[in-house]
């Protein structure tokens, strides 16, 4: 899984010996990813989003960055057999193998991958959802906010992934050349979410990085 923290170890590691371990399906997956380093959610983000979903029922789920299909099965393992997930991946072969992972899950029926750009697709969409994870390219996040927003009931929740990028977001001191363009992106996204209008947000320090965001409204039961 994705190692990348901005956490002292001994945190992450005792954060992480609380969390219940993963069911023989996630530890294949988990391996797989390690061994052909493919980025997923690390434990404790996943273990946010199932308390997350629990706690706001949420039960139409959208997410950015399917990668081979962890964190929508931990999703729709959160939200229970009544739920859709909708997933997006541009990379065919994550596509293919995220919907083997998926058939595997027994949830099948509930998530739907979606091959394609996801600043396109998501454009085309029509459902609106209780729950949008955005965990895809980084420098696109601010790109997407509007279309995300249309497509979040009142009351629905953010949640982006990976939003201090290894701390350099915080710290210039931090920044490789390289992924300057990256960081200034990100850091004006973050600024767009804790002051739009529309949006209650918080910065968690927890994985990479993660912001939590409320959509003003009530939802409708």
């Amino acid at each position: 899984m994705q190692m990348d923290s901005i956490s002292r170890e001994y945190i992450q590691e005792y954060i992480r010996s609380n969390i219940a371990p993963s069911d023989d399906l996630l530890v294949c997956i988990e391996q797989y990813a390690g061994e052909n380093r493919i980025p997923i959610i690390q434990p404790e983000v996943a273990k946010l989003l199932e308390v997350l979903i629990k706690g706001f029922k949420s039960l139409r789920i959208l997410e950015v960055g399917t990668a081979i299909g962890y964190s929508a099965i931990v999703m729709a393992r959160a939200a229970g057999k009544g739920c859709r997930v909708v997933t997006i991946e541009i990379d065919p072969d994550l596509v293919k193998r995220a919907r083997d992972n998926i058939d595997k899950s027994g949830f099948d029926g509930n998530i739907e991958v979606i091959w394609g750009d996801a600043v396109t697709v998501i454009n085309n969409l029509a459902e609106k959802y209780d729950l949008v994870f955005v965990d895809g390219a980084k420098g696109h996040y601010g790109e997407m906010l509007d279309s995300i927003l249309d497509l979040m009931v009142p009351g629905g929740v953010l949640v982006c992934d990976n939003v201090l990028f290894r701390g350099m977001v915080a710290s210039d001191s931090l920044v490789k050349r390289r992924k300057i363009t990256i960081v200034k992106r990100m850091r004006c996204f973050l600024e767009s979410i804790t002051r739009h209008p529309l949006l209650d947000t918080s910065i968690v320090p927890i994985g990479d990085g993660v912001s939590i965001s409320v959509k003003e409204g009530i939802k409708d039961e």
